[in-house]
């Protein structure tokens, strides 16, 4: 298992795609040395806000393999495997790190219902697929079989099984989970987290879409929680909630693309069926971004 501690703001990177169903590479690329120039600690390719429910497995490894050489050993990369069937989500991850990647994100899709032996054996099975740290991702609002506090507290006795994302509402949960684990794994939160408050109970940081549009700013937030200057960091949480609002109340890939397009990074609209957002959506979003100082 490598030494890499994973901290800060991981932004889940979005997929640009060309008409033609390929990875724009060129514009993965200035997107990624732009998110790295603004601050962030590491690059996340293949989350939900990179759409990893609509890609192939060859644009999925477009993607990890663009990221890892845009990143060029200056951030970790944190790259997703996601299936509905443990063996697949296994050779992700080995191809996964085969191209370099420093760290898998194991997030468990699922169309029947699955037990939680069989949800704790598909993340051990993961763990167990490279040396690479893994971070675990729940998300009850999208997963038909999500992770229990029970399951995450026996899956938190693997060596290799070192962090976890919650996209859940529930920062209560976060605690629970901090004091079941007693320590053995890291806890990162997301968009639809206060994320001033995750820090404040011990989270490491946060992985999330809106950092893709923000990271700037989102640099700063993570820095001014570090210093335990709250209210700075409160006021600067208030002004970016905003973002968070407008991530959760459209579709999120729809969101991060149009938010970017705005900010010159042209990442096509989100893989059908998905809808991009309307003319008055971005022009909300275009508001947004303007009042943070994002365009």
């Amino acid at each position: 298992m490598t030494d890499m501690a994973l901290h800060g703001v991981i932004p889940y990177i979005t997929t640009p795609l060309k008409s033609d169903g390929h990875v724009d590479r060129a514009v993965l690329t200035r997107l990624c040395e732009h998110l790295i120039g603004a601050g962030v600690q590491g690059l996340c390719p293949l989350g939900s806000t990179g759409e990893f429910a609509y890609l192939t497995r060859a644009q999925k490894a477009e993607v990890v393999e663009t990221v890892v050489a845009a990143a060029a050993g200056r951030v970790p990369v944190i790259a997703g495997a996601a299936s509905t069937a443990t063996a697949d989500a296994v050779g992700q991850a080995r191809d996964w790190a085969a191209l370099g990647a420093d760290g898998i994100l194991a997030v468990m899709e699922a169309y029947f219902p699955v037990p939680e032996a069989g949800v704790v054996d598909y993340f051990s099975a993961v763990a167990d697929a490279t040396d690479l740290p893994v971070t675990m991702y729940t998300n009850p609002n999208f997963q038909r079989s999500d992770l229990s506090i029970g399951a995450i507290r026996t899956l938190s006795q693997h060596p290799r099984i070192a962090y976890l994302k919650d996209a859940s509402t529930n920062t209560g949960r976060l605690l629970s989970i901090m004091n079941r684990t007693e320590g053995r794994i890291g806890i990162f939160a997301a968009s639809s987290h206060i994320t001033v408050a995750v820090m404040m109970i011990g989270g490491l940081g946060w992985m999330a879409g809106p950092s893709c549009i923000v990271p700037a700013q989102s640099a700063e937030l993570y820095r001014l929680c570090r210093a335990k200057e709250w209210d700075a960091a409160m006021d600067l949480q208030r002004r970016l909630w905003a973002v968070n609002e407008a991530f959760a109340k459209y579709n999120l890939a729809a969101a991060i693309k149009a938010g970017l397009a705005l900010q010159g990074f042209e990442c096509g609209p989100p893989v059908a069926p998905q809808a991009p957002l309307t003319a008055p959506q971005v022009a909300e979003l275009r508001q947004i971004l303007e009042a943070l100082g994002a365009l």
